[in-house]
């Protein structure tokens, strides 16, 4: 028999029905169970700090061994600058320019993903590539993957929301006559300090169940088949086990994309990626083998 080679729309097309039948699924068994069968949970570690530093350690050995940077300014860049252009054009999108940039970090796990199977496959002693980056969209644990995606983009348009509220109660409903009078009202009113102050809490705790929910679901769905509801268990276990180390995480994590951002959001080639092999090398600190 001939083989052919699938193209990516056609890989991507075939994955979203694989993740249609595996969402369903999903609603159809309680837990975490799979075939009928109980999934048994990994077990979680306890962790030190320590473990950050070798995970960021390991994660900027992939970084040169894979220059995974290339994903992120092929994808991630015109996604980012179609987006943050849509919103500079137009002033009633504007109060949503900095939860955009601030909310993207609810997404960047989903998009790391292909950095966790290059540092997955290096770490089987597999051949690994760019190309195994996209292979993802065609392996068994795109469905899962596709899921919990949707988990995430779902927080992120919650988030969106949020915002918008947020806006809507200070300085909003109206839109703002130019960008310059919106920022100095932002910067010089009680309105806009409150506006800030309030979206700065709320982000936070969106940021905090995100990383609750995402610190190793990916990850995990990528290596073990265990479903989605018992991937997001697992990485609860892992924050409530270990809340000191997850914080210390996020707050790294955070810092870090605020500094890639500065420099016209050039710095996020270098530090996106490497927090994407990082994550995959935190995980396995995480759990069992």
């Amino acid at each position: 028999m001939v083989k052919t080679i699938e193209n990516p729309a056609s890989l991507t097309a075939i994955g979203i029905g694989r993740a249609a039948n595996h969402l369903g699924a999903s609603f159809k068994k309680i837990g975490s169970r799979r075939n009928g069968e109980p999934v048994e949970l990994p077990q979680v570690r306890d962790m030190a700090l320590g473990d950050i530093s070798d995970a960021l350690r390991l994660g900027m050995e992939d970084f040169m061994r894979f220059r995974a940077d290339v994903i992120f300014l092929v994808l991630l860049y015109p996604i980012m600058g179609l987006v943050l252009a849509g919103i500079g054009l137009q002033l009633d999108m504007l109060p949503l320019l900095f939860p955009v940039v601030s909310g993207f970090a609810l997404l960047g796990p989903l998009a790391a993903v292909g950095v966790y199977e290059m540092s997955r496959r290096h770490e089987k002693g597999l051949s690994a590539n760019w190309g195994s980056a996209f292979a993802v969209f065609g392996s068994t644990a795109f469905p899962a993957l596709f899921v919990m995606g949707i988990v995430m983009v779902g927080l992120f348009i919650l988030w969106m929301m949020a915002a918008y509220l947020i806006f809507t109660l200070t300085l909003g409903p109206a839109t703002p006559a130019s960008a310059g009078a919106f920022f100095t009202e932002v910067l010089t009113t009680g309105a806009g300090w409150t506006m800030t102050l309030v979206g700065i809490v709320v982000g936070a705790a969106f940021a905090a169940v995100a990383l609750a929910l995402s610190i190793v679901s990916f990850p995990l769905l990528l290596d073990r088949e265990v479903g989605v509801p018992a991937a997001i268990k697992t990485s609860i276990a892992v924050t409530r086990r270990n809340p000191v180390v997850v914080g210390a995480w996020g707050l790294i994590v955070a810092g870090g994309l605020v500094v890639g951002s500065i420099p016209l959001l050039l710095g996020l080639v270098l530090v996106m990626p490497i927090f994407g092999h990082a994550t995959w090398h935190l995980y396995r600190r995480a759990l069992d083998s």
